[in-house]
């Protein structure tokens, strides 16, 4: 900045926002955005959504995965709204800023002559990360891939944005073999990976990166259980709005004749469901782990008349330390990724200049912060050619997981149309796009998507009316209801797979069908969500007072809101 040319009132300011920065602690400072982010700037005037394009779907059976195609800035900003604290595990693979046209930053490739490299880099990278962290759960863990070039700098910054406490590891991956030379020098060949966790007091119980830390003291056989120690495991888990319904089933007591459901909460800040999905539940229940009391005194105070049983046996090998250079094999070095890639879509121009991780790194790292949960939701907004995906399908045809993936890329030089796409396409079903066979396939489903945008140039009304026309999609991601039940021009019912639940999105601004609409709702007895229009944010419960088993919306007028707020942080406002 030139000093000389700025008033006293902006010296003033900018002191200021150099005590925001630190607060008086030891920290990171860089120079604040001189031009700001295109892509955050045009926010102001249209809002992100998802388009699906339908005809790049595959249903190969199995659970429905999520790839967007556009920029990762809009793609979190709709994350933000339809996985807010919904997401298990993070791995991101930003560019370097090595200064060798790996970064782009307002259209522009960065170089090493650029004076504000590193400030670019990290402006870059705090709004993504910001908006990332809302995406986490409590026991939500992130995996960032980094070289020196930025490593540094954005521990510091991670500290900041995740907390210091909340650091995991610093993982140490080979990234080439070493090599003969005729004068000794030092060969580089690792990068790192920085492990941050969203809550580290609540990934004690669940992740494997931390076993080392806990005790087996709680661990008892008081009844002589023939699969040795046990302690009691937890009934309900905290989920939110977005992923309501997940776990909402009658759990029935054939001995004191007591059913039992989650409880119902209209805070959706305290709303919780079972522990555990149904089927996962009927395993358990029909293997001896369900514990059902047979006489209200053996019940005691307890809420519920049964216990499950979680056996020490079951936590493997989690005590075994994990070393943070633990990845310095051969086979996960680059050049194992590139061969993953080249043996998938070919060895051709389209994927020149790409530097993928190998697939048994991310493999590893999943594997690592899911051992516990195999419905984990894994999200990479780096996903560049696809690495993450392939790792997620590959370890649940390995251990019968059944985790996603949501992967977000844009499509400079057609990577995700030509490289991305086509590479998830081919793990899936087994062939690759010559017709040659690459596998026997895979049980998982692919939903495409692009970002798209609704022009906020007119009145608000305006706004609200094209929104919640475009919004449906989104709102189907946000249920996991891609299931179209009934389609009409004024509203939409869509369903997951297993119909245990339904989005019941009504979008007729003028309310013409609004009883037709109800009548239809009413015949559906499983959980629901009830999207509908609104100029306000409320909705008048009145004429819902004879359905059942709802979570009720106004659109878009909580979408907005949250836009609202994503644009002013990443403003910095």
């Amino acid at each position: 900045m030139n000093f000389s040319e700025m008033s006293k009132e902006e010296l003033i300011e900018y002191i200021k926002s150099l005590d925001e920065q630190t607060n008086g602690k030891y920290g990171l400072v860089w120079d604040k955005e001189k031009e700001p982010e295109k892509i955050v700037v045009e926010c102001d005037k249209k809002i992100p959504i998802l388009k699906e394009i339908k005809k790049k779907a595959i249903n190969n059976g199995g659970q429905n995965n999520i790839l967007i195609e556009g920029d990762n800035f809009h793609a979190l900003s709709v994350l933000n709204y339809t996985h807010k604290e919904a997401i298990d595990v993070i791995y991101i693979d930003p560019p370097y800023n090595t200064g060798n046209q790996d970064f782009m930053y307002n259209d522009k490739f960065v170089d090493n002559e650029d004076g504000y490299k590193h400030s670019k880099w990290l402006n870059f990278m705090e709004k993504r990360l910001m908006l990332s962290r809302g995406l986490l759960k409590e026991t939500g863990i992130i995996f960032i891939s980094i070289d020196d070039n930025e490593a540094y700098q954005l521990k510091i910054m991670c500290d900041k944005i995740f907390g210091v406490s909340n650091f995991v590891a610093n993982f140490i991956r080979k990234t080439s073999y070493g090599e003969k030379t005729a004068k000794p020098k030092i060969n580089k060949h690792h990068d790192y990976c920085l492990c941050y966790s969203k809550n580290i007091s609540a990934i004690i119980e669940d992740v494997v990166l931390n076993g080392s830390e806990k005790t087996l003291d709680d661990y008892s056989n008081p009844d002589n259980d023939s699969k040795g120690d046990w302690k009691k495991d937890s009934y309900l888990i905290k989920i939110d709005s977005g992923r309501y319904g997940y776990a909402r089933y009658p759990i029935t007591n054939k001995y004191l004749n007591i059913t039992h459901y989650p409880p119902v909460y209209y805070n959706e800040e305290d709303r919780k469901q079972w522990h555990y999905v149904e089927e996962t539940f009927r395993k358990m229940e029909k293997s001896g782990q369900v514990v059902y009391y047979k006489t209200k005194e053996e019940m005691g105070n307890s809420q519920y008349s049964f216990y499950i049983k979680k056996y020490k046996s079951s936590l493997g090998d989690i005590y075994s330390n994990i070393s943070t250079v633990h990845f310095d094999d051969n086979e996960y070095t680059n050049s194992n990724g590139s061969k993953v890639l080249i043996d998938i879509i070919g060895k051709d121009k389209s994927i020149m200049g790409l530097y993928p991780k190998p697939v048994s790194f991310i493999k590893k790292l999943v594997d690592y912060s899911t051992t516990y949960n195999k419905n984990a939701t894994v999200l990479d907004f780096f996903a560049g050619s696809g690495t993450t995906g392939q790792a997620v399908m590959e370890l649940n045809a390995e251990d019968g997981g059944n985790r996603k993936f949501i992967l977000c890329t844009n499509n400079e030089n057609g990577i995700c149309e030509e490289v991305t796409y086509p590479r998830l396409k081919t793990v899936i079903t087994g062939k690759r796009q010559d017709g040659s066979k690459y596998s026997n396939g895979l049980k998982e489903s692919l939903k495409y998507y692009k970002t798209d945008f609704v022009e906020n140039s007119g009145t608000r009304d305006q706004l609200y009316y094209d929104l919640t026309e475009k919004c449906i999609p989104m709102l189907c991601v946000r249920g996991d209801t891609y299931n179209k039940v009934k389609v009409t021009e004024e509203y939409t019912i869509c369903a997951n797979d297993d119909k245990s639940k339904y989005s019941c999105i009504y979008f007729d601004i003028l309310g013409q069908k609004y009883d037709d609409f109800l009548k239809e709702v009413k015949k559906i007895k499983e959980l629901k969500q009830l999207y509908i229009f609104n100029l306000g944010d409320s909705i008048d419960k009145e004429p819902l007072k004879e359905i059942e088993n709802y979570v009720v919306e106004p659109i878009p007028y909580k979408i907005i809101e949250l836009y609202k707020k994503v644009v002013k942080m990443s403003k910095g406002e």
